[in-house]
């Protein structure tokens, strides 16, 4: 999930309301008019004299130079995303020569958001739903004449990537969910004319696994309790392999075949807390721990493409680290290792394993694409992601670990302003912004963050936690969440800022909290469970009501249904329905007496336009001030570099006047955006002057062509 931000009113006694509202209209109006020709707030403007400049957030919010570097697996040509007409497409070249790249798609709406390379390097695959919705269709690019083939032409239906081999050129396993949109039935499909051939019928299987002659061999089924079993499909039937219990269900997980297809590697933390690299051995069941750690669970597993054995694991506690098992490969790692400049992630490698494509990230500056070749050790960049930001002022960003009440250890981030750091501490303490993570099922990690670096800039100290319920450290600190939604998982959060207001790092009374998703949450929860910690809250896509959140769960998400019950509340009980209740921010809206900023797409799938619809008019209601901004053309976040530069200019000029923080004029960018303020645009200083001054005409995505 992610972030955003507002204004700090204060709700004194008997303040009426008529006060309340004018705190936000025409004494603030003239204010921001003068924010809005300097673009700094004049309340700071000691504070702010020897500040960097302002690092536009086009740079950091409008779209990467280019993005998602991949080779082929023959390793002789490249691709990755990059604008096309302000939108991103895919661009192929060959290998090292990236100055001949052509783009091979043209697509004209919210762009293409992930793409992978066939085994047989002659087609090229991405996904794309419509405006947001995640009912992804599966598409192939023939690089031979660039034509385009979606191998899940049906409307409504979400596709999935399962399975190919080399083997096997020119057809995928694809699971789509036309017949019953509750599960997905597999099928063969050729990349050429997407002609399908039914493999399984699927009445109640969570996922499939297909060893590397594409024959299905093992499906997942969910049990009650919220864990699954594993089956393996013999004589015609399927056979019970183990059943994983919920405690484990969420750090164990099936990798794939080994290179004789007799048995599979996994992620297993049965028997222990960290998640271990496992070989299963199907014939006896024998069980050999390959890889384990006591700091935290294998967070990646580089393999061998061809041999389908494991190359090296990477272990992601406070940074990542990789570590060598296949020996023929150790001196390479620690070659490499010496070579890059930060943390480094390898997304994969060509079929023989001589090159190995890197993610390489030092949180201070843009990330890099890069390309290992094991044959000479030899680093080489495919291309900066963000590479106009070289010569700007970026933050740096520090691993730390904090105690909650109960004694876990929290890992976390703390992002500091530039020219105020102190090697990670403050010579006085500064406004702070809590950014809250996704999922809950997710962490943060070290790296380049340009929301991050957005809020440091404009003079926030910045602190992201994991707290518990956040994955990679163990199933017993995952577990600590469940029924701990606004509980525990809360009070982490709490405790992590009383931690920076001990330490000097923030000013108690100027705490912002934001975030998506389940940071969305969050945010709604920290300004009605604890309505005077936060000064005010930023709110993407949260859900208000954990009771309709849960009931309105896309139909595809069925089979995780049961582990979303256990791990945050039942509603076919009465315990667990008062559970959701008592959560639920909804139900303790009167509660908030902070300025609360709302984004939401109104194609969301996971938390529907409804949540944060019912918390607004709840709020309007008890005539309680908020800001809510909707988007007709995003899902689950924002994905169009016009909607995103609309909304975080938005958030910018609500935190400035919340926290005092430097503040960029809204300029142009809600210019192409979708941006519809539903309420409350008087609230954020210059939002209304801006919404005049533009044109906004709601878009909607022009679907692709084959040019």
């Amino acid at each position: 999930m992610k972030r955003p931000t507002i204004n700090r009113l204060r709700f004194l006694g008997a303040l009426s309301i008529a006060a309340l509202l004018s705190a936000c209209a025409p004494d603030k109006q003239t204010d921001a008019n003068k924010k809005e020709e300097t673009g700094i707030n004049t309340e700071q403007t000691k504070s702010t004299a020897q500040a960097p400049p302002l690092i536009d957030r086009q740079l950091l919010f409008g779209n990467p130079s280019r993005f998602q570097g991949r080779l082929s697996p023959d390793g002789k040509m490249m691709s990755f995303r990059a604008p096309l007409n302000g939108v991103m497409n895919l661009w192929v070249a060959p290998a090292g020569d990236i100055d001949s790249a052509k783009p091979v798609t043209r697509d004209t709406g919210r762009g293409i958001p992930s793409h992978f390379w066939a085994l047989d390097s002659r087609h090229l695959l991405y996904i794309r739903d419509r405006d947001g919705d995640e009912n992804w269709h599966l598409y192939a690019v023939d690089l031979d004449n660039n034509k385009i083939t979606d191998l899940s032409p049906f409307d409504g239906v979400q596709a999935q990537m399962v399975a190919q081999s080399e083997t096997h050129p020119g057809t995928v396993i694809v699971g789509m969910n036309d017949r019953d949109p509750r599960w997905h039935d597999l099928y063969k499909v050729d990349l050429k004319t997407a002609g399908r051939e039914l493999l399984q019928e699927n009445d109640g299987f969570a996922q499939f696994f297909l060893d590397h002659d594409l024959k299905l061999r093992l499906a997942t089924e969910s049990t009650p309790s919220g864990g699954y079993r594993v089956y393996e499909f013999a004589d015609d039937d399927w056979l019970e392999v183990f059943e994983v219990d919920f405690e484990d269900a969420l750090t164990t997980h099936i990798l794939g075949f080994d290179g004789d297809n007799t048995g599979f590697y996994m992620l297993d933390s049965r028997g222990r807390d960290k998640a271990a690299l496992v070989h299963y051995a199907l014939d006896s069941g024998h069980k050999v721990v390959i890889a384990e750690s006591n700091k935290a669970d294998i967070a990646n597993v580089l393999m061998h493409p061809r041999r389908h054995l494991p190359i090296a694991y990477a272990i992601n506690f406070e940074t990542n680290a990789w570590i060598p098992l296949d020996g023929a490969y150790t001196e390479d790692l620690a070659t490499l290792e010496k070579q890059v400049r930060g943390d480094f992630n390898i997304l994969g490698s060509t079929l023989d394993a001589s090159q190995w494509v890197l993610y390489t990230d030092s949180a201070a500056a843009a990330p890099r694409y890069q390309v290992f070749d094991t044959r000479d050790n030899t680093l080489s960049t495919l291309f900066t992601t963000h590479p106009k930001l070289a010569t700007l002022p970026l933050a740096k960003m520090y691993p730390l670990v904090l105690s909650a009440r109960d004694g876990r250890d929290l890992v976390s981030y703390l992002t500091l302003p530039a020219d105020l750091d102190q090697g990670g501490s403050l010579a006085a303490p500064i406004p702070m912004v809590l950014l809250v993570h996704g999922g809950p099922w997710g962490r943060d990690s070290f790296g380049f963050d340009p929301e991050a670096q957005w809020l440091a800039n404009r003079g926030y100290a910045v602190l992201q936690v994991n707290f518990r319920a956040s994955t990679g450290f163990g199933k017993g600190f995952v577990n600590a969440g469940n029924g701990e939604w606004a509980g525990a998982m809360h009070n982490d959060l709490v405790d992590a800022v009383d931690w920076a207001i001990a330490e000097g790092i923030a000013s108690p009374d100027e705490v912002a909290i934001m975030g998506a998703s389940y940071g969305g949450y969050a945010t709604l929860v920290g300004l009605t469970f604890t309505p005077e910690k936060f000064a005010c809250g930023v709110d993407v896509v949260g859900p208000s009501s954990l009771n309709t959140l849960i009931s309105s769960i896309p139909p595809y998400w069925e089979s995780f249904r049961s582990t979303l019950h256990a791990a945050v509340g039942n509603p076919d009980t009465e315990e667990g329905r008062k559970l959701l209740t008592e959560r639920s921010p909804l139900h303790r809206a009167d509660k908030i007496v902070r300025p609360l900023l709302i984004g939401q797409g109104a194609n969301d799938p996971r938390v529907k336009q409804a949540e944060s619809d019912q918390i607004v008019a709840a709020m309007k209601a008890r005539e309680i001030p908020v800001t809510y901004i909707l988007y007709p053309d995003e899902g689950h976040g924002f994905q169009k570099p016009e909607n995103r530069l609309s909304f975080f200019a938005a958030a910018e000029a609500f935190l400035s006047d919340c926290l005092g923080g430097r503040y960029q004029p809204f300029g142009d960018d809600l210019k192409g955006s979708s941006v519809q303020v539903v309420h409350g645009a008087t609230f954020i200083p210059g939002l209304q002057r801006a919404l005049m001054n533009s044109k906004i005409l709601a878009t909607n995505t022009v679907e692709d062509t084959d040019e």
